[in-house]
């Protein structure tokens, strides 16, 4: 585990009432509450981000903190991907921005060679182990790839960041304070 590296878990657009509409207001704002929290925490001295690069939460982050390291050279992208072509069955925009993306990563890494159904929760873990903190946008469904993110990480005792999608509130754990996992 490295302590100045933060990991990112949110759901796909399909788990959002906006869709893939990302410009409504209601997604603006969700975006503006990410950029902030990371702008926050690459000031606390955090350098190192892990996406899985999903569509949605992870590719928002990621390119969050690519105009941040715009700024801030220090700061490094690191993609962790569960397989190779996660991107295939996207739009053709889509995996355009994707490669896009990919292609100004730091690091990139494959966790599985071929998609199987538990690469991305091997993915997933791969970065709760790697970070000290994980963001997470995350709705409470506990039967979800977020959940089992977040519960994972609050098991290990990680600091974790839980931003509501829809009410925006945000809520915080730290180490102490989840010691009963």
């Amino acid at each position: 585990m490295i302590e100045a590296t933060c990991a990112f878990t949110g759901h796909r657009p399909k788990s959002f009432p906006w869709g893939y509409d990302e410009s409504v207001p209601s997604c603006v704002l969700l975006k503006e509450i990410l950029a902030a929290q990371i702008s926050v925490l690459a000031e606390q001295g955090v350098t190192d981000f892990l996406s899985g690069m999903a569509q949605g939460v992870d590719l928002w982050c990621t390119q969050i903190v690519l105009d941040l390291r715009k700024k801030n050279p220090a700061l490094k992208f690191h993609a962790i991907l569960p397989c190779e072509g996660q991107e295939r069955k996207w739009t053709a925009l889509a995996q355009e921005h994707y490669r896009s993306i990919l292609a100004q990563a730091n690091e990139v890494i494959y966790v599985g060679e071929e998609y199987s159904r538990n690469c991305m929760l091997k993915r997933n873990r791969y970065m709760v182990d790697r970070a000290s903190i994980l963001l997470a946008v995350y709705n409470g469904t506990y039967r979800s790839g977020t959940g089992m993110t977040v519960r994972y990480a609050q098991k290990l005792g990680r600091e974790v960041i839980i931003i509501d999608p829809i009410s925006r509130d945000m809520k915080y754990s730290h180490k102490s304070q989840i010691s009963g996992y």
